[in-house]
């Protein structure tokens, strides 16, 4: 090559290139090259790669193999992307591998709903239907409920319920349905005027949507607050027409379900028998509703009746339906339908019966119509709601109805009511009580009763700690104890000992009985030479000298003073002088009270311990001493009991402010003779009598009152 030839060839390639280059075509053929694509700077590479990978996402599998490639990070933040393609695909593949539990779990640790939410608002109906299919599946998690709620997420779905697209409609509403399901957000729904939308909802063409927006109502509709809102929108009257429409008994279980929430309301309730939506009701109740070809409808029948049901018991709940109820004959059908085989359909109609049974009119119809007898047999039922449901209708029925009680013990009611006493559940056990109290007012009645063990299965309810089973069963064994065989039947063989048989018996480790008796004459039976040292040990416990001097020194000094209130202060101080003096709270531990008491029965070999005896006394020792003296000296005042040895006095005192008086307890341990304001309702531990705190022992002259403590 000559050197002209070189130079003009260095010239050539010298001068640049003016041509573009040519595209080349990316064939990937690894899931892991198009996860690496999603960075590329070029769009049309990306948009590429992310249909390709929208396709890969179909498989479970392939959800969580793009997980662990990495492709949620990047996903996350091409959501975000200038390019609308880009976007759109990105919020494609978000949403169709977060229905794997395992992506969503991983979405859920990254910011991703933040932005899905914010754009929800763009006009693109693919962005809208895979952002809210990607919210629909997070919103199951309850720490992304509330970063969707903080986000102002709940007004942009509600703003897409009226979305014209069937699938922005379905997640937006399904997403919706997982949210409230926190009752905290369903009064943001009412707020932000989403009842309208979800009763526009009804109207669909699509199932799924129209059960989406029932159950989302019936979640709703469980405030009150909603019921207004709802015969507003005419929502009831579209509840009754699905109802009514055979071709969706796929939504009957539903719109019932909705309806039972609202027919509570007195004035929903006018509206659904003004509609015609009672008709409809007692019609599912007793038939089966058939298509326009004569075939029977397929659909769950017992639930549809239960639910039926349900709502009319919802309705007998409120004593202003029951007029409407009794007017429509419902007590005939309700009667009836005892006899099925449904426990479910049985519970509700017992529900409703007890409702009912507040309208005297339904009371005796529901007599004449055979109701207690189907009801009474149910009190045999294996299933213990229908027998809880059954018991509470019999107790309200029988509630200032002679004749419907009479009719339960014609029937052989009383005998399946004394086994229920038994039962385990308080409530059954309470009405149990109630209504055999009801029965047994009868002589011969309450012989019958007595006669199948009443008295001893009215124990276990005796030990009850629930307060209606406590109070019913002590009515039932007041009414039975009008009987002198049932009287003696309540000693169940266990002897109640005198006080001079208590002092006999040897030292034991209790606490002792503290006995209060200022007697001065004493009979003693005469008593053998073995028993000398027996009758010498009673003759010290009831000789109780310190405690008629303590009495003969207040009655001198304390109940000459003029002024009711200065008498409980002295009497408190003398009180607390005689016990041990004034102890501060936090010296109680070393007051040394409970070794006092044990070396007095060491003393005196006995378990009964004169309370004259007793020169270091407790809160119980001082209240009992401080009601025993005022009672000497005429002042009122009351002895109550409480828990771990606490016992304390109250006393009625009038003051400037008042012209009433009012309760004040007597401080005899820490500031004696101070009063302290009893709490509204009294004092919170359990109070007890004074009779019943006190046995009364007889011993011929001598009556002594004594108490375990």
């Amino acid at each position: 090559m000559d050197k002209k030839d070189k130079k003009e060839r260095k010239s050539k390639c010298s001068t640049p290139c003016k041509e573009t280059f040519e595209p080349l075509r990316v064939d990937v053929k690894t899931t892991a090259t198009a996860v690496l694509l999603l960075s590329s700077p070029e769009e049309d590479i990306v948009v590429t790669a992310c249909e390709a990978i929208f396709e890969f996402a179909e498989e479970d599998a392939n959800k969580v193999y793009l997980m662990e490639l990495g492709a949620l990070q990047r996903l996350t933040q091409l959501i975000a992307h200038t390019n609308e393609l880009v976007r759109r695909n990105a919020f494609m593949i978000l949403g169709t591998v977060a229905s794997h539990s395992a992506v969503g779990n991983a979405l859920q640790q990254m910011d991703v709903i933040a932005p899905i939410i914010d754009k929800l608002s763009l006009d693109d109906s693919v962005i809208q239907e895979y952002g809210t299919l990607c919210l629909s599946y997070l919103s199951l998690a309850p720490s992304c409920k509330v970063q969707i709620f903080d986000n102002k997420g709940l007004p942009a779905l509600i703003k897409l319920l009226s979305s014209s697209e069937p699938d922005v409609q379905k997640n937006s509403l399904e997403t919706i349905y997982n949210l409230i399901q926190n009752s905290q957000f369903c009064p943001y729904l009412l707020e932000l005027g989403g009842i309208p939308l979800l009763l526009e909802l009804l109207n669909s063409d699509y199932a799924v949507i129209q059960q989406l927006a029932l159950k989302t109502l019936q979640k709703v509709t469980a405030d009150k607050e909603s019921h207004g809102t709802i015969r507003k929108e005419q929502g009831l009257d579209k509840l009754i027409s699905i109802i009514q429409n055979v071709d969706f008994c796929d939504l009957h279980v539903e719109a019932l379900q909705v309806l039972v929430n609202c027919a509570s309301d007195s004035d929903n309730f006018h509206l659904v028998r003004n509609g015609g939506g009672l008709t409809t009701l007692l019609e599912l109740v007793v038939t089966r509703k058939l298509s326009e070809t004569g075939s029977p409808v397929k659909c769950n029948t017992n639930e549809v009746q239960s639910r039926a049901v349900e709502c009319i018991s919802t309705a007998a709940q409120n004593s202003d339906n029951h007029k409407v109820l009794h007017d429509f004959k419902v007590e005939e059908i309700l009667v009836d339908l005892l006899s099925g085989n449904s426990d479910c359909v049985k519970t509700f109609v017992c529900q409703a019966m007890a409702g009912m049974s507040s309208f005297l009119s339904s009371k005796e119809r529901f007599r004449d119509l055979g109701g207690l007898p189907a009801l009474t047999r149910l009190l045999s039922s294996g299933n213990l709601l229908v027998r809880g449901e059954a018991i509470q209708a019999l107790a309200n029925l029988t509630a200032g109805h002679k004749q419907n009680s009479m009719t339960i013990y014609e029937e052989g009611g009383h005998k399946i009511l004394v086994q229920r006493l038994r039962d385990s559940c308080p409530r059954i056990a309470a009405n149990a009580a109630a209504i055999l109290c009801r029965i047994a007012g009868e002589e011969a009645i309450r012989c019958d009763v007595l006669s199948l063990g009443a008295i001893p299965a009215l124990v276990e309810p005796l030990r009850s700690t629930d307060s209606q089973v406590l109070i019913n069963a002590t009515l039932c064994i007041c009414e039975l104890a009008f009987d002198a065989s049932a009287r003696a039947e309540l000693c169940f063989g266990q002897k109640v000992l005198t006080l001079a048989e208590l002092s006999m018996e040897p030292v034991n480790q209790r606490l002792p009985i503290v006995v209060v008796n200022a007697a001065i004459e004493v009979f003693l039976h005469q008593k053998s030479v073995e028993e000398g040292y027996q009758t010498e040990r009673y003759w010290k416990v009831i000789n109780d000298v310190a405690l008629r001097f303590l009495v003969k020194e207040v009655k001198e000094s304390i109940a000459l003073l003029n002024d009711e209130q200065e008498q409980y202060v002295a009497l408190a101080r003398q009180v607390s002088d005689v016990m041990g003096g004034a102890i501060e709270k936090e010296d109680l531990h070393t007051f040394g009270w409970l070794l006092h008491i044990c070396l007095l029965k060491c003393k005196v070999q006995c378990n009964v311990v004169p309370i004259g005896m007793i020169s270091k006394g407790f809160y119980c020792h001082r209240a009992l001493l401080f009601k025993y003296l005022a009672d000497c000296i005429g002042l009122s005042c009351t002895l109550v009991r409480g828990d771990y040895n606490r016992a304390w006095n109250e006393v009625l005192l009038r003051n400037e402010h008042s012209s009433q008086p009012r309760r004040y307890i007597v401080d005899l341990m820490h500031q004696p003779g101070s009063f302290l304001r009893t709490p509204r309702g009294g004092p919170v531990p359990r109070l007890r009598s004074a009779c019943a705190l006190m046995k009364i022992a007889d011993s011929k002259r001598v009556t002594s009152r004594h108490l375990s403590l």
